[in-house]
């Protein structure tokens, strides 16, 4: 199939090519983000290949349609940048990778943990400008804490087994915990788990439900200084609200490998601009603040099957066969 690949980068076009040889696909690689005015890039394409913050709303799905566009294969988990409504009424069908690396993700919020931790990221500018003072870099162990899971899917399990081997007391919640589970970690309630734990990684989708669950109400409820690591959706916390609890050191540090807000910053090179986002430039200033720009995914494990389980979807839908990795509309 003739395959527009959007929002694409270096390594995608160096992972997918390399895949490809044996689905045997047409793949045109686009910079640009898909959305409803780069939609005429996908005429004379079967399938569409957006990536995280690429933007499928109605408007971009009907002009997608009237080009003739058949499926929208995500090579990402979130989908909730795709008005799935609108892809049902048009009859384009929508797959995704739901688990390219699980530990790909979970040990990235633990490069994140141990550097909040350690400070490993101050201490690394300190020596490179040659200042080997201590000063400033004591740190916390990450033994003995108790560590709260929010969202015990794949990712959430793998980063708790992490959190096992840490010697951490794990806690989790999930409204649809997993009927077995190899992990020792207690189940219990949303709030439990807030109310509890030293450390909390969310592991959730962004859902209606789960929009802006870090909030002011919530966090108040949150042992003083906790520690937050969100590497799921940027929207699951409340930035604005996170920015109060950090100043008042209700937070004691917060690990983000994404943005509620990250559209057209994250994935760029703005060094020479001015950042015109005032709340995530405030965010920057904190000490205790750690941000990487949706990298969880990023190793070479992850990028393989990511792209191969993009092209898998397309080889399904071409051959008419069940697809396995479907998104649908919530009956």
């Amino acid at each position: 199939m003739r395959v527009a690949i959007f929002d694409s980068k270096r390594f995608d076009r160096s992972t997918l090519e390399a895949a490809n040889a044996q689905f045997g696909h047409e793949l045109v690689f686009f910079e640009e983000r898909l959305g409803a005015h780069t939609a005429p890039l996908a005429e004379d394409f079967d399938v569409v290949c957006p990536f995280v913050n690429d933007k499928l709303d109605h408007k971009t799905i009907s002009r997608l349609a009237k080009l003739g566009v058949k499926l929208i294969a995500l090579r990402c988990a979130g989908f909730n940048g795709v008005d799935l409504a609108a892809a049902a009424e048009f009859g384009i069908k929508v797959t995704r990778v739901p688990a390219y690396s699980p530990e790909a993700v979970a040990e990235h919020v633990f490069a994140l943990l141990l550097s909040l931790s350690r400070k490993t990221h101050r201490a690394y500018n300190r020596v490179r400008e040659g200042n080997f003072l201590l000063e400033g870099l004591e740190g916390f162990n990450i033994h003995g804490k108790t560590f709260g899971i929010l969202g015990a899917g794949k990712i959430g399990l793998a980063t708790a087994r992490i959190a096992r081997g840490f010697g951490c007391k794990v806690l989790a919640y999930d409204p649809y915990p997993p009927k077995q589970c190899d992990v020792d970690c207690t189940f219990m309630s949303q709030e439990e788990v807030m109310a509890n734990a030293d450390i909390i990684s969310l592991h959730t989708p962004l859902l209606e439900s789960t929009h802006h669950m870090i909030n002011a109400t919530s966090l108040a409820t949150m042992k003083h200084g906790v520690i937050i690591l969100n590497t799921s959706r940027g929207g699951l916390i409340d930035t604005r609200a996170a920015i109060s609890a950090l100043k008042s050191g209700q937070i004691g540090g917060l690990g983000l490998d994404v943005y509620e807000h990250e559209e057209g910053v994250f994935f760029e090179d703005l060094s020479d601009s001015v950042l015109k986002d005032d709340i995530l430039a405030r965010l920057t200033t904190f000490p205790n603040v750690l941000i990487t720009s949706h990298q969880g995914y990023l190793t070479d494990e992850a990028l393989k099957n990511i792209a191969t389980t993009t092209l898998q979807n397309i080889s399904d839908f071409a051959a008419g066969q069940a697809l396995v990795n479907e998104v649908k509309l919530s009956a």
